[in-house]
This record gives C-alpha cells, structure tokens and sequence, in this order.
C-alpha cells in the first residue's frame, strides 16, 4: 500500500527539524544533470511549508540550485525516514553576523512522503560528532542558527 504524500510538514517533523540533525540533500548536478547528494546539519523549519538550511557558499549545493531549483531533503526522524521535496531559493550569498563565508537558502515545500521500506522502523537516529573545539562549535552552531531565524 502506499503512503500519503502531505504537503506540508506534520508536527513531528517540524519539531525534529528544529533541533540539531544531520540530513541529507539532493540536487541537480548542474554539469551532469544527474544526481548530487550532500550532507548538511544547519538546518531549521521556519514554519510546515518552509525550511532553511546554510551551507559554503562555494558548495556545490548552491551552484546547482543556481540552475535548477528542485531539491529533496531527506530527512531520519520519528523512527522513519523522510524525503521532502520542494523549490528552493538562495536568500542571501552571504549570511550576516556569521564568520564563515555562508549563503542562507529556503525550501518551499511541495510535498512529504514517508519513505521508510515496509514493515520497519528505525531504532536509532544517525547521530554525528563535531571533530573540532567543541566550544567553537556551539558558538558557531548558534550564530548560524541565529541569523537563519533573522533573515
């Protein structure tokens, strides 16, 4: 049987997209036209149709959204997987308040589709640690977070 696709966010995962998480992000190539995958964690959900991420500003990402604006979040969470596709938009080159060189881009969301295979469910969330100064870490966590809020 197949699953509801939504097109918006549920609760849960508006709230899980909320907190500190990895997630996976899928582009066009925009010299291959194929696929391109890209792990991100400055991600937040501004509301149940719209989320936001930073990345590099030189990331392969942003290039690529340059040329086709379709995206799939993917997204582990609420013991299932997510793939959230939309139209995304480069808010800004450069994120203000930030020290890192970060352009700010917004998801529209078209749709939500539960994409967990039959008859499972995770147990664990993928967990990630950061390998540098973890004080440096939180400080910037914040200041990004922080300014992808403002915007």
């Amino acid at each position: 049987m197949a699953n509801a696709v939504e097109s918006t966010l549920n609760d849960e995962l508006l709230y899980a997209l909320r907190e500190e998480r990895i997630i996976t992000v899928a582009t066009i190539d925009f010299e291959k036209a194929s696929p391109n995958v890209s792990a991100i964690s400055w991600v937040y959900a501004m509301d149940m149709a719209t989320v936001r991420f930073a990345v590099d500003q030189r990331s392969r990402i942003v290039e690529n959204i340059r040329h086709n604006p379709s995206i799939v979040l993917n997204i582990m969470a609420n013991e299932s997987v997510y793939s959230v596709a939309g139209s995304t938009r480069i808010i800004t080159d450069r994120m203000e308040g930030v020290p890192l060189k970060l352009a700010l881009l917004e998801v529209h969301i078209d749709e939500v589709r539960d994409v967990m295979f039959y008859g499972s469910k995770l147990s664990t969330e993928p967990k990630y640690e950061k390998t540098y100064d973890l004080r440096a870490a939180t400080k910037l966590d914040n200041q990004v977070l922080t300014a992808i809020k403002q915007i």
